[in-house]
């Protein structure tokens, strides 16, 4: 394995206890063999038989518990947060579809026929949407209905009010830097609201509007109508990426917002800002954009409406990140037998799917770092030869070594084509780490 793979697998498993330093040594091993290779399956990974049969011993070890493996990276994450005056802590559920394989524990999806499970991460996010890790996660598989039509166990929206909890435990032991909880629609609990306020908010909270409650001050008018009347506060304009089959295209916002009181479910009241970001001159058959948003900060200008804004466009890192994990990863492939085999496999393979989007977001915001400081001496030298370019003579930058890493990805730099995505980074990297595994190896036969 090449040196910077080892290097920054060690700094993220630094303090890994497991109970036994040989499982320790297995789960590093298993980190630096999944990220060479994301895309493979655990045979392919590995490097021959028997390390393929420590593998999946290492999985189908019921004392192994996937919060240990994950355990220093949440370290490591917070150790990053400390150093930003604002952290925004993203959370979404995703669903990961095992359907056909024969995997014990899985539950039902949306469709009570389709098999699989849930991921909730926590996934920490700088305001310049540069992703330091994962925080905190959840992993479960549903249970099926019973007769009476209700699903046995804990309530799933549960998740969104302990993550809040969790990232208020969090900001105590931060007091330098302030968190701030973002959520879409499925966090717009006033249960969650009320939790806040009743810990005293000790972090922020910035959700998506999914109800438009009756005001109980205001004769029965509607939350989202009662904050956009009057003049607006001024706008946004920003380009919306492509999502989907939606091509990227020049958004402009019209930006009200209003404080106002609604209902906390226990005949008591919340005090919310509400905004409202309306979009205007939508290209002729394309739905206008129109995003309403609570949140506990104060946004009584322009400027503050528009930062929280940017804050909840972030959210679509989490999309990335989802992204990445699911077809960079191909964790939806893993076939291990029963759930808990699978939720080890998905520890590791969370912190695989960080650091592609992590490295895509260095290279674009921090263009001038050192390449050293994140790829070995043998990995620079493989992307300059898949690549065909000259290596230079000094140290290159981080920017440059990611750019050709993506070409040899398929990204085709051109002038238009801006800065690479997540997709050619990685296929990219999996030719880069093996290259620099032949240059190993070929050093090592002449020795």
């Amino acid at each position: 394995m090449g040196k910077a793979v080892t290097r920054w697998t060690d700094h993220e498993f630094a303090g890994l206890d497991l109970g036994d330093s040989r499982l320790n040594k297995r789960a590093k091993i298993l980190m630096e063999r999944f990220a060479a290779n994301p895309q493979a399956s655990i045979p392919a990974a590995c490097e021959g038989w028997s390390e393929t049969v420590a593998a999946y011993r290492f999985l189908s070890n019921t004392d192994v518990d996937w919060r240990d493996i994950l355990a220093p990276h949440w370290a490591r994450t917070q150790e990053r947060m400390q150093a930003y005056p604002v952290m925004l802590c993203i959370q979404d559920t995703t669903e990961l579809d095992f359907n056909g394989q024969e995997t014990q524990g899985l539950g039902p999806l949306n469709y009570e026929a389709r098999r699989g499970m849930y991921v909730h991460p926590t996934y920490a996010v700088t305001p310049g949407r540069e992703p330091l890790g994962v925080l905190d996660a959840w992993m479960w598989a549903r249970e099926k209905r019973g007769a009476d039509g209700v699903r046995p166990g804990q309530k799933e929206s549960t998740r969104w009010i302990e993550g809040y909890e969790r990232i208020a435990e969090m900001a105590a032991q931060m007091p330098q830097t302030r968190l701030v909880y973002v959520a879409d629609r499925e966090a717009d609990m006033v249960a969650m609201m009320r939790r806040a306020s009743e810990l005293g908010t000790p972090a922020d909270w910035l959700v998506r509007a999914r109800h438009n409650r009756c005001l109980p001050d205001e004769d029965g008018e509607k939350l989202w109508s009662h904050t956009s009347a009057g003049v607006a506060l001024g706008e946004i304009a920003f380009t919306m990426p492509t999502r989907g089959t939606q091509k990227a295209r020049a958004v402009r916002q019209q930006l009200w917002a209003r404080v106002v009181e609604i209902g906390d479910g226990k005949r008591g009241r919340i005090s919310v800002t509400c905004i409202v970001a309306r979009e205007v001159g939508a290209p002729a058959g394309s739905k206008p954009l129109e995003w309403r948003l609570l949140t506990n900060r104060e946004a009584s200008t322009a400027e503050q409406v528009v930062e929280l804004i940017d804050w909840y466009r972030a959210r679509w890192e989490i999309e990335i990140y989802f992204h990445v994990l699911k077809n960079g990863c191909e964790v939806e492939t893993l076939q291990l037998g029963a759930i808990d085999r699978v939720e080890r496999a998905l520890a590791l393979f969370m912190v695989v799917a960080w650091r592609v989007t992590y490295l895509m977001r260095l290279g674009r915001n921090c263009p001038d770092l050192d390449a050293t400081l994140f790829f070995s001496a043998d990995e620079i030298r493989g992307t300059y030869l898949l690549s065909k370019t000259p290596k230079p003579t000094q140290s290159p930058r981080l920017n440059e070594v990611v750019r050709l890493i993506a070409q040899i990805g398929g990204f085709l730099a051109r002038k238009s084509d801006g800065e690479p995505g997540v997709k050619t980074i990685w296929r990219g990297l999996d030719q880069v780490i093996t290259a620099a595994q032949t240059l190993q190896a070929l050093r090592e036969e002449g020795a």
